[in-house]
């Protein structure tokens, strides 16, 4: 590397090359470069909700995305969920949502005083100013406000403030307000400008206000960023999304008086046509910076750094920075410049970051770097640069003065993802006064990188040891897929750095210096905290590596201005049989509560001799007797009336294997019905009526159910009825108790426990090699098994190997969208057989048209689907004008049928199959 060219040397980025040219390690000279927080430093100086943002970013997933996995259990077809979306609009959300969560702190120093300001968006939406004043006291901050926010009230969200400080004055402790500074706060459509005046407001003579001047609403074009002039205070440029730029002259406004808020400003002749950058028009304007001159600007494109000179009639552009000229490291196709910000040691020099590499730049070397750093961040959105001394200030050692004096760090990072780094950079080594070496370091003045980036702390508090970085993973993994885990953690919002002076008086010097940081949480604290320079990184913080890591629930709401004025009541539901289920310890549960003392005195009749006599009369007219067995799988598949999944016919011959004992418990009427207590009250609950129809249980499967009548409180106009009404328990819990009656036969054998969801299981297997062999499927047959017998009882017919046709046909859902051969396939809607398998009657072969007579009933429906249909019984009579329109109608449907290929093509299969 040491026979490189010198003017080569800084295409090499450290971290990313073995041994880069531009890299200085010398910890003898340099000094300590990592800075850690201070034990037991941490000041919690204010705490309230206006200090935070008002709304959580847009979901990551998009709107058919999002539908088919906010709730598996019920999502819609992806057909459906697609023409949801599309009548909603666009759903490509921007990349850079990140750029929202900027530095929410904006810090200004009262010069003259030991007070600093600190300005933040607050109120509703974030469209109001707030600021809080810190006065020095003691060795702590005191927090002074009289009131958070300031009047003026904007349209839209604030999303980042800007101060300019002004320099120090000696009439600050005069008569009449002075300023102290101004302030830009610029919303998506809208730039405002305040002045920041101290003084003389009554008898409160260091009174802070914010003097409102004037805003410039753009209703075509959003603003990207706006940036105020170090050369003349009361300038500022604001760039649009379009690339448009606008000057702004707070001095001239004041100096006219005008009584309108509108500020008008001046737009900046900017051809951007001519730019040089062989862009191809697929870019995002990113940010602007003044330079080293009042009309000369630095403009940041996705793509492209321009620097814009306006010094004469004709705008000058050149290109500092090409995207292209990182190809050598990085994909060019997916890399984009992310973030742009100005030094601090004068205006010729500006960082840059993109989406992997951060780059020193000189405006005076056009398209070459001073020095490159492979970040290894995840797109970071905030980027600043201190001198050493700032994080380097107030040290008992002053072994290090010349690299403190001399070196500058870059801080770079996310406030969303939570990773901050520090780069180190400065001169090269010292070298002997009157050499060679040092005449030529005089006139060249490269800069050099010093170590390796470190890692910043920027909460304090977190454990950066592999073991609480690997679980902290592992927690992240399990949320779900459209949360973010930033909304579960405590993260920083803001920050800012104390100067030196004031750092100073805050505590004890450091034996290698440090720097005293205040920054806002997402819980809603303002803290103080202790940094100090170190020789190593410290990755194991004994506070938090003690503690617990498990996220809590920092949602960033929106605060609330206003009280809430009803009274708040709070009802607590004991759910432990549904907990237990969930859990799959429910026969745990139900056995702990069997254990205690029923307080049912002895002898009491909880079920009346009608109840038992109406009950099994309904299972009599469904074809069991008293003393009935397991029903076999037809008789259930014969209950079918409308097409049913294979999982509701498990349920259905569940229900029915039920005894009576536990059917008595699952099915009642409302006078045997306790009422439940709810606000002291006693509510009757509501259940279903079962119908007179012969059915099987649990009669809410098929057929619509009429509600049952009745009212929360009964009076002697309103009585309740005797109708038969539930069921009143679940199946999970009757299952349950059937396996205690029984002895516990299924259980597990490992465990020991009874598993409903392995019963349900059990049963669907059951279930689908009957239907196998008594249902024409609408997918290609596969080879049976020679051994495989019907489950069904021994003796009903052989379905499988009769030559008579099927009564019952399967099928599955799918959509309407590719070949017939994937519909023919039977590719599933979801992922398990025992829902998206449904299965149905044959409808018998009736007479055809010619033989119907002048008077027909509702089996003149029959042919016209293979799907049985069964109505109630109602005598009811087609006469000769109703059988004109029937024909009417039939030939319509006949030829909607021959034109939908799916259909026709699962009828066709079902007749060829049935009569083989």
């Amino acid at each position: 590397m040491d026979s490189i060219p010198e003017e080569w040397k800084s295409l090499f980025p450290i971290s990313s090359v073995f041994k880069p040219p531009l890299l200085l390690s010398n910890p003898s000279i340099l000094g300590p470069l990592f800075f850690n927080p201070k034990p037991n430093t941490t000041t919690l100086l204010f705490s309230s909700p206006s200090l935070l943002p008002p709304l959580t970013p847009l979901p990551h997933l998009s709107l058919p995305r999002f539908l088919l996995t906010s709730s598996p259990e019920s999502a819609p077809l992806p057909s459906t969920s697609s023409s949801i979306a599309s009548f909603l609009g666009p759903h490509h959300y921007k990349t850079d949502l990140l750029s929202f969560f900027g530095n929410r702190l904006e810090f200004l120093h009262c010069p003259l005083t030991n007070a600093v300001l600190i300005f933040f968006p607050t109120g509703e939406n974030s469209v109001q100013v707030g600021f809080l004043e810190l006065v020095l006291k003691g060795s702590t901050f005191d927090v002074k406000f009289d009131d958070l926010t300031v009047r003026c009230r904007f349209k839209y969200r604030i999303l980042r403030i800007s101060v300019n400080p002004v320099p120090c004055l000696s009439n600050l402790r005069g008569n009449g307000p002075v300023t102290v500074g101004y302030l830009l706060a610029s919303t998506m459509y809208s730039v405002h400008w305040f002045i920041v005046k101290v003084g003389d407001f009554g008898s409160n003579s260091d009174r802070v206000s914010l003097v409102y001047v004037g805003g410039r609403v753009f209703k075509t074009c959003c603003v990207v960023h706006a940036c105020w002039s170090p050369h003349v205070l009361e300038e500022s440029v604001v760039l649009l999304e379009n690339g448009a730029l606008f000057l702004f002259d707070l001095e001239s406004r004041l100096k006219s008086h005008y009584s309108d808020a509108y500020f008008k400003g001046t737009r900046l002749k900017v051809l951007w046509d001519n730019d040089g950058s062989g862009s191809s028009g697929n870019y995002r304007w990113l940010s602007c910076e003044f330079s080293w001159h009042p009309r000369v600007l630095i403009i940041a494109r996705s793509d492209a750094i321009f620097l814009v000179d306006l010094r004469f009639d004709e705008c000058n552009l050149t290109c500092l920075m090409k995207i292209e000229m990182l190809q050598m490291y990085v994909p060019v196709e997916k890399e984009q410049f992310l973030v742009l910000s100005k030094t601090s040691s004068d205006s010729f020099h500006f960082v840059l970051a993109s989406d992997h590499l951060l780059l020193l730049c000189d405006v005076r070397k056009p398209l070459m770097p001073l020095l490159q750093w492979a970040h290894g961040l995840d797109k970071p959105s905030y980027a600043d640069v201190f001198r050493l001394s700032e994080l380097r200030s107030y040290a008992k050692d002053d072994t290090y003065k010349w690299p403190s004096d001399s070196g500058f760090c870059i801080i770079l990072g996310s406030f969303w993802n939570c990773e901050f780094n520090i780069f180190s950079y400065g001169p090269s080594l010292p070298t002997p006064i009157g050499s060679v070496a040092s005449k030529i370091t005089e006139l060249r003045k490269p800069f050099y990188a010093w170590e390796l980036p470190s890692d910043l702390l920027l909460s304090g508090h977190e454990c950066h040891c592999g073991y609480c970085l690997v679980r902290e993973e592992f927690q992240k993994d399990a949320l779900p897929e459209w949360i973010d885990w930033q909304h579960k953690k405590e993260i920083v919002l803001g920050f800012g750095i104390v100067n030196k002076d004031l750092s100073s008086l805050l505590s004890e010097p450091d034996e290698f210096g440090g720097f005293t940081l205040i920054r806002l949480m997402s819980s809603g604290k303002l803290e103080l905290q202790r940094y100090c320079a170190s020789w190593d990184s410290v990755k194991n913080v004994e506070e938090s590596h003690r503690e617990l890591l498990h996220f809590k629930d920092y949602l960033l709401y929106s605060p609330e201005h206003e009280e809430y004025r009803f009274v708040r009541r709070f009802k607590y539901l004991e759910l432990d049989y549904l907990y237990g289920y969930l859990n799959g310890n429910l026969d745990e549960v139900l056995d702990s509560k069997m254990k205690r003392s029923c307080k049912v005195g002895q002898g009491n009749e909880l079920f009346s001799p009608e109840f038992h006599e109406i009950l099994c009369k309904k299972l009599h007219e469904c074809g069991f007797g008293q003393l009935r067995s397991s029903p076999a799988i037809t008789i259930v598949l014969n209950d079918i009336s409308l097409p049913s999944s294979i999982h509701e016919v498990v349920l259905r011959r569940l229900w029915s294997d039920l005894p009576m004992e536990l059917l008595q418990l699952a099915f009642s009427n409302y006078p045997e019905i306790l009422e439940v207590l709810v606000d002291q009250k006693r509510v009757a609950l509501e259940f279903s009526a079962v119908p007179d129809l012969s059915q099987l249980p649990p009669f809410i499967l098929r057929r619509p159910r009429k509600p049952s009548c009745r009212s929360n409180k009964w009076s002697k106009k309103v009585q309740p009825g005797d109708a038969l009404v539930g069921p009143v328990l679940p199946l999970p819990l009757l299952l349950t108790l059937h396996e205690f009656r029984n002895g516990c036969p299924n259980s597990e054998e490992q465990s020991g426990q009874f598993s409903v969801e392995e019963e349900l299981s059990r049963s669907c297997d059951e279930v689908m090699q009957v239907v196998s062999e008594m249902a024409v499927s609408n997918s290609d047959p596969e080879v049976p098994d020679d051994q495989a017998t019907s489950l069904a009882n021994d003796g009903e017919e052989k379905w499988g190997n009769s030559q008579r046709s099927k009564p019952f046909f399967s099928y599955q859902p799918v959509a309407a969208k590719g070949s017939s051969i994937d519909h023919r396939q039977g590719k599933s809607l979801y992922k398990d057989d025992k829902f998206d398998t449904l299965i149905s009657k044959v409808s018998e072969k009736k007479q055809t048209s010619n033989d119907i007579n002048d008077s027909v009933g509702l089996e003149l429906f029959d042919d016209l689907c293979p799907v049985k249909l069964r109505f109630d019984a109602c005598p009811m009579k087609f006469e000769a004008k109703e059988l004109k329109e029937y024909n009417i109608l039939k030939k319509q449907f006949l030829e909607w049928q021959n034109q939908f290929d799916l259909y026709k093509d699962l009828s066709s299969r079902i007749e060829s199959k049935a009569d083989k």
